[in-house]
């Protein structure tokens, strides 16, 4: 697909300059045909643009085994996921998608507090990323799961942490990632920011975000990650095996004994 069939996200600049559209499926199978001459070996496949899950589950299955069919070593497909777009499909065609290689969704709640969710347009609420979730590890996906600090902004800052972690441990995800959020220039977001209706968390307020996430959620056994370049306190580990280590870490970070990541080395 070509950018983002809601597209309404007040945060997000990925794709306001695209209109959407499902290209046309010859098209992408002639792409992964050409893939498959160039690369070969090649391990993990991820599905664009901004919630490819849209598309009909015939040209899914088309795209799966060719996908399968160039890359003899491929082992993961996965694609981004919204929470309408799984709940928008029968169990039979999720079933059918997880049959075919579609073996990973990432899904981006971004926050688990109700009023933030709204706020942010994120077209889902708290019990339809449970359900979507749910639907999908039936049908025998996994899913990674994404939350991003500073959504709720000052406001909301402790209810969005509380609700982000209660909303990770009802949708039990096998991946879960925390970024923080960037006011991007341009965005409703930055203009919220502008008329004084936002404001992002400092990076003290922040890091209690994810140290309240990190110590409430529970998960049954998700690989956690905040590597991404958005963040100031790059961590890893299993929650909940790893979680007292985690929060050590961050509370050290809190006390200043830890040198974060500096914002010229931050990026989106």
């Amino acid at each position: 697909t070509i950018g983002c069939s809601h597209n309404k996200c007040v945060y997000c600049d990925m794709y306001r300059e695209k209109t959407f559209r499902i290209r046309a499926l010859a098209q992408t199978l002639a792409d992964l045909r050409t893939a498959g001459r160039k690369l070969g070996n090649v391990e993990k496949v991820f599905v664009a643009d901004g919630d490819a899950l849209i598309m009909p589950v015939d040209a899914w299955i088309e795209i799966l085994e060719l996908a399968y069919e160039v890359f003899p070593n491929l082992r993961r497909v996965s694609c981004y996921a919204m929470a309408s777009n799984v709940l928008s499909k029968t169990d039979r065609e999720l079933e059918r998608l997880a049959e075919a290689g579609l073996t990973l969704l990432y899904l981006g709640p971004e926050s688990g507090d109700p009023v933030t969710l709204k706020r942010i347009v994120k077209g889902g609420s708290f019990d339809d990323h449970v359900m979507a979730a749910g639907r999908a590890h039936d049908a025998g996906m996994r899913t990674s799961v994404i939350a991003l600090l500073g959504a709720g902004g000052v406001a909301r800052s402790q209810e969005h942490a509380e609700a982000t972690a209660q909303l990770v441990t009802e949708m039990n995800p096998a991946y879960f990632a925390a970024l923080t959020l960037t006011v991007v220039p341009g965005t409703p977001m930055a203009r919220m920011q502008d008329k004084g209706l936002f404001e992002l968390p400092d990076i003290y307020g922040l890091l209690k975000e994810l140290r309240t996430i990190v110590y409430t959620a529970r998960p049954t056994g998700a690989l956690f990650r905040t590597n991404h370049a958005s963040n100031y306190l790059p961590l890893g580990g299993r929650l909940p095996d790893d979680r007292q280590r985690i929060v050590e870490v961050i509370d050290a970070a809190l006390c200043g004994d830890i040198v974060l990541r500096p914002d010229w080395a931050r990026g989106l």
